[in-house]
């Protein structure tokens, strides 16, 4: 059976992917710090190790339990806390993403999934983005994804090591199943703070930007159902392991869903109207954002399965009611 060290796994995307890994009969491994995991999305079928990725023996310790493969989401996230603290960015995101890859080496542990983001490619100059688009983050923590995905090139080529690169979107929703209940603790994105407001955890939210070159002047973007992504996590391993190859891959639906669209949307779910405000826009936001994700259809088979926004907002409103 394929073992696989989940760091991060108790955080929102990690709990569904370890949730993907047991039910394709995978064994997995959850390495988390717990500062932003949560004990409610642990697996009891899974293994748990609690550790920090900048703690090297820990890391050491964790890949010398016969692990097969690695795959790390443990990153801090927020864009702008990255631009207003970059040494906290660069101690976690770079300095512990070094210590996973060389503890790994040290192991012999020859795969890794990496969790990327939409974030290395910056301001779109062409839409929907491909992977050959260039690639010029607008903000730090898109810098140290970008930074980590080069290391990785290089030590794929310098060493017997492969990776694949997942470039995330905009992630959403819940497992529908309610398997996984604990929610993000003080979320930035937009439609767990729908959620905290129609459940009156807080009074109103804000939509940046009502000005936009779109149909409705708000935002568009492109909305992945976290499920849809904990599957290609598992297709990302097999592949690994089988062509022994590199990639790196987006992750979307390709269909852009404006702001006001999932407030509409949200509202339509929930079956009451929500308190929001329209605010200035936030510097550095870009009108589109959306994916090209025919790569990872050719080289993995995935597909997302969830493509309606009511549907995937209806599996987040289902933990809430």
């Amino acid at each position: 059976m394929t073992k696989v060290l989940v760091i991060g796994g108790a955080g929102y995307i990690g709990s569904h992917v370890v949730k993907e890994l047991l039910e394709n009969g995978f064994e997995a491994v959850v390495f988390d710090n717990m500062s932003t995991g949560q004990e409610e999305n642990l697996f009891p079928e899974a293994g748990f190790i609690k550790g920090d990725i900048l703690d090297r023996p820990a890391l050491d310790k964790a890949l010398a339990q016969n692990i097969d493969a690695v795959v790390h989401l443990a990153a801090k996230k927020a864009v702008g806390e990255s631009m207003e603290n970059p040494a906290l960015y660069a101690q976690n995101n770079l300095t512990g993403s070094i210590n996973i890859l060389n503890a790994m080496l040290e192991n012999n542990v020859k795969h890794i999934v990496f969790s990327s983001s939409a974030a290395v490619y910056g301001m779109p100059q062409y839409l929907p983005i491909d992977e050959n688009h260039p690639l010029k983050p607008i903000n730090f923590y898109g810098y140290t994804k970008l930074v980590m995905e080069q290391l990785m090139s290089w030590y794929a080529t310098l060493k017997d090591f492969n990776y694949i690169a997942l470039r995330y979107f905009n992630a959403v929703g819940y497992a529908a199943d309610k398997s996984i209940t604990g929610r993000e603790k003080k979320p930035q994105n937009l439609l767990p703070i729908i959620m905290e407001t129609a459940s009156n955890k807080r009074e109103s939210f804000n939509i940046f930007g009502s000005d936009y070159e779109t149909p409705d002047g708000t935002c568009r973007r492109d909305y992945i159902h976290v499920s849809d992504l904990a599957s290609a996590h598992v297709l990302s391993i097999r592949k690994l392991m089988s062509d022994k190859k590199s990639y790196a891959l987006n992750l979307g639906t390709g269909k852009p869903t404006s702001v006001k669209e999932i407030v509409d949307a949200a509202e339509n779910v929930i079956g009451k109207r929500l308190n929001y405000h329209f605010a200035a826009r936030r510097p550095g936001d870009p009108a589109e954002l959306y994916a090209d994700s025919a790569l990872a259809k050719k080289v993995l088979g995935w597909e997302p399965r969830y493509t309606n926004i009511e549907e995937i907002i209806r599996t987040t409103w289902n933990l809430e009611i």
